[in-house]
């Protein structure tokens, strides 16, 4: 005859063994009996229905089988000469981060791809990766633009020295997604991720994210900042309250002090390109030409749009990205640096180089 305590032995038994049965065989049990589930209870806190603690954004380990994701996608502007240089890139983001998370690709290039080029880096991944040509009206001046004065102007940076240009552009592979995380050639990721940054932007409402700030080149928008002005004044109303102007001038919008975050790295929200705000400015300084006699590129154009129609809160310093674009970098400090796995330098750092807006952007806050 079985004692009270076999008894109860037995019945303990049986309750643990339908507990992991029901566990391995019914999703939402396992969820709704989860350890993290019953403590966040205790506390008071009742996680959304949709919870899973295997996205959490700071995972000890990486995500081997992800089920959240945002809508997103790498954006890479290349040419199939670029094809090595993309390719290290890309294979770095796969080992870094895409490995687990298997965001597509999208490709731009002003002519088509070879098929080189779509084998090489199709291989690379095991997500989906689209091939686009840029229209000629996205690439190319309009035919209102003086060609003898944007030629004149071309050359006469070339004889100062001035480097690179160009802008951005909408495309409609893109018109499906919300973010997209910007990768150029020949650039080095350093540290391991273990949070998904596309679920940063969108969990935080960030509208846009770098990795570097710094200086841009006086000589390649000389006007650029009065026609900021101009269209400022023209429509206050689209001006965002509580924006980060603070980052652009140290006098309160009288004078431009160059800052801009480097688009060769940039994570942004696709919606806001896309909204009133940003199209109508825009459409304005595309209508000044300074794209063309000048060199207003990108990286300040999304910079202070990013900054003068977003609130500051929304642009964001990825810290634990370890990224370099030479010749900066950005090696993440302290414990973000071990929990990476980090392989640059920490001591070789541009955050605080004299040349860096860093400590600007830090200072909004």
């Amino acid at each position: 005859m079985m004692t009270p305590m076999r008894y109860v032995m037995l019945v303990l038994a049986i309750i643990i063994s339908l507990h992991f049965m029901l566990s391995f065989s019914h999703e939402e049990y396992s969820k709704a009996t989860s350890f993290s589930r019953l403590t966040d209870q205790l506390k008071g806190y009742t996680p959304p229905e949709d919870y899973s603690p295997s996205v959490h954004y700071y995972e000890d380990t990486p995500l081997a089988n992800n089920t959240r994701r945002a809508n997103a996608t790498f954006v890479l502007l290349a040419r199939n000469s670029d094809l090595n240089g993309i390719a290290g890139s890309m294979k770095q983001m796969e080992d870094r981060f895409n490995k687990h998370y298997n965001y597509p690709y999208v490709f731009l290039n002003e002519e088509p791809f070879s098929d080189d080029f779509k084998n090489l880096v199709s291989g690379l991944t095991n997500a989906k990766v689209e091939f686009g040509l840029i229209p000629r009206d996205h690439w190319y001046q309009p035919d209102s633009i003086d060609e003898k004065k944007a030629e004149a102007a071309r050359n006469e940076m070339q004889r100062n020295q001035v480097i690179y240009g160009g802008f951005f552009y909408r495309h409609e592979l893109l018109a499906k997604y919300k973010y997209y995380w910007r990768i150029e050639p020949d650039v080095t990721f350093f540290c391991d991720l273990h949070s998904d940054p596309f679920l940063v932007m969108q969990d935080q409402n960030k509208v846009y994210g770098f990795t570097v700030s710094l200086y841009e080149y006086q000589a390649t928008i000389p006007t650029l900042w009065d026609t900021v002005k101009e269209f400022i004044h023209e429509h206050p109303d689209l001006v965002t309250p509580g924006n980060a102007m603070a980052f652009l001038s140290d006098d309160s919008g009288e004078s431009y002090n160059n800052c801009h975050f480097w688009s060769n790295f940039e994570i942004g929200d696709l919606d806001f390109w896309r909204g009133e705000a940003y199209s109508k400015f825009f459409d304005f300084l595309d209508s000044k030409g300074g794209f063309y006699y000048e060199r207003w590129g990108d990286a300040p154009v999304h910079s202070i749009g990013a900054a003068l129609f977003a609130k500051k809160e929304q642009i964001h310093f990825f810290k634990e990205i370890g990224y370099r674009h030479n010749p900066f970098q950005h090696c993440p400090q302290g414990d973000l640096h071990s929990q990476g796995k980090c392989w640059c330098n920490p001591k070789e750092n541009f955050d605080y180089e004299w040349y860096s807006c860093t400590k600007r952007y830090e200072a909004l806050f």
